[in-house]
């Protein structure tokens, strides 16, 4: 079995070599990576400019592209054969509701579900910029790969899990949950550089959870593991037998 270990945060990123320690009994784990942060860069593909790929030590792989990148070309070549699990993370910061629709961490699992093996999503939902530790998050991934390996998950279906920023003993279990909800409360804040010119931030307070029975936030929050499934088709089926009642036709 060979095991592709991925994230947005970056080849330097400490979640990425603890969760290879955890991983490697269950067969050869490769990193492939990107070389720089690209966290929010969502599902995006490099697709007018060339890649560069380097090779720090062996089976790692720092690649100067998107986290969708590096499943794509460790799929079609980079790697002597496809993998046969992706898991990306453990990602610094947590990836919850609708974040997972901004996340490079949730996207580079669902390119590894697109390109048909069973792909997981790992995110440690700390936050600031003091140390965290990987250790709790690192080794309950490699108990659900365990259970994924041995069990299968569905045709083009996501794990998404995170993970609270707690000691192994405040951690209270893990639940099956849903995306949560959350209220944005972005702005676009103006500044002017020395020559005059305007540049632009995107900004804002934080952002406000809605605190939902069976959520992934309200799990995380509570001290629970939360395990969300995704899946990849997002027809809204309810909605197309409204739209089939349309007068659409000409």
């Amino acid at each position: 079995m060979d095991i592709l270990i991925t994230n947005d945060d970056g080849i330097t990123s400490g979640g990425l070599y603890l969760l290879r320690q955890e991983l490697q009994d269950l067969g050869r784990v490769f990193i492939v990576a990107p070389d720089r942060d690209q966290s929010a860069t969502s599902h995006s593909l490099t697709l007018y400019r060339p890649m560069r790929i380097e090779r720090p030590e062996p089976d790692v792989y720092a690649i100067d592209g998107t986290p969708t990148d590096c499943v794509l070309v460790a799929a079609h070549g980079l790697l002597e054969r496809p993998p046969g699990l992706v898991v990306s993370g453990v990602n610094r910061g947590p990836n919850m509701g609708d974040d997972v629709f901004y996340s490079g961490t949730v996207a580079a699992a669902i390119e590894g579900a697109m390109q048909g093996v069973p792909a997981i999503a790992v995110s440690l939902a700390s936050s600031g910029a003091g140390r965290v530790d990987f250790q709790y998050a690192c080794q309950f991934t490699r108990r659900l790969v365990g259970t994924v390996l041995e069990k299968g998950l569905p045709a083009k279906s996501v794990l998404n899990v995170n993970v609270p920023q707690k000691r192994d003993d405040e951690i209270k279990g893990v639940r099956v949950t849903r995306l949560g909800k959350r209220t944005y409360q972005d702005t676009l804040i103006e500044r002017t550089d020395p020559r005059g010119r305007a540049y632009y931030w995107i900004g804002g307070d934080a952002p406000i959870w809605e605190p939902e029975e069976g959520t992934d936030f309200l799990a995380v929050d509570q001290g629970y593991v939360s395990v969300t499934p995704l899946h990849l088709d997002l027809t809204d089926n309810a909605l197309r037998t409204t739209l089939e009642s349309w007068p659409l036709r000409p």
